[in-house]
């Protein structure tokens, strides 16, 4: 598994993950929740070969980078983690995450604390070292 990281507005990522977000069963998968994406955002994403096997759009903001959709093909527990830890040295800040549910445990495994929970997702918070860089 390769992962690149490709800004929110290159060509390259609208042939990488168009047919993917606009799928109806990528779509069911988070939830119904549309992917978004503007020049702040950082898209990783996870390729088998050809083939996109997951991706995490990354918004740039001013507390640092944020987590609010993603996509794992069949939830493959490897590309979850090679996606997060991509993100997570790619980060200078501390990096917050909207989580399903389903995957709060990898993101806990990866440094994450949950700070709010709701029936479908939890908010969690990588917290950043003493020496300035994300633990």
């Amino acid at each position: 598994m390769d992962i690149i990281s490709l800004k929110g507005t290159e060509d390259k990522l609208y042939e990488l993950v168009a047919r993917l977000v606009m799928s109806p069963a990528v779509l069911r998968q988070n939830n119904n929740y549309p992917f978004k994406t503007t020049p702040q955002y950082t898209w990783h994403i996870a390729l088998d070969g050809n083939t996109v096997v997951g991706f995490i759009p990354v918004k740039s903001t001013d507390t640092g980078p944020y987590i609010d959709n993603y996509y794992i093909k069949g939830d493959e527990p490897a590309v979850l983690d090679g996606l997060l830890e991509h993100v997570i040295s790619h980060a200078d800040k501390c990096v917050t995450a909207m989580v399903h549910n389903r995957h709060v445990d990898y993101y806990r495994r990866h440094g994450f604390i949950s700070c709010k929970e709701w029936t479908k997702y939890n908010k969690m918070v990588r917290p950043k070292t003493k020496g300035g860089g994300v633990s």
